[in-house]
């Protein structure tokens, strides 16, 4: 059953339209940008959903605008029961198998980025060890 929705931004009548008429029977609008992790009405959409629930969205960048951030919302949505749709992304989609393939590999490449970050981070680190410079609270 698709009950909940989400918007970003001022509620868009368009966008509330295209949720109900995909059967969304609760559609939230947010006032913060799909940038910003700490949203209030995002909170409160992922503490009410149920197993069997659909959290739907008119685009994947009215919900999160970096992937990991994307990743960690649908962690949270999974370990509800629910599942997660986007209208104008049809191949993002956690109900079924071919929309979770694509998640799949989108989590690999974050999982990429991620380890890639941390090497060039140690990188970074060790060439300024070698420079001199010091890490930690002074001695």
């Amino acid at each position: 059953m698709v009950r909940e929705a989400a918007v970003d931004g001022t509620l868009a009548q368009l966008d509330a339209a295209q949720l109900h008429a995909a059967g969304c029977t609760k559609v939230y609008g947010e006032k913060q940008s799909g940038a910003k992790t700490d949203r209030p009405e995002l909170a409160k959409l992922l503490r009410r959903l149920e197993p069997g629930d659909v959290l739907m969205v008119t685009r994947l960048d009215r919900l999160a605008r970096s992937t990991r951030d994307l990743l960690n919302i649908l962690d949270t949505i999974a370990k509800a029961g629910a599942g997660f749709k986007s209208l104008a992304d049809p191949m993002i989609d956690t109900t079924s198998p071919h929309g979770k393939l694509i998640l799949a590999v989108l989590g690999a490449l974050a999982e990429f980025e991620r380890s890639m970050i941390l090497a060039r981070t140690d990188d970074g680190r060790k060439r300024a060890q070698a420079r001199g410079v010091r890490f930690g609270r002074p001695p």
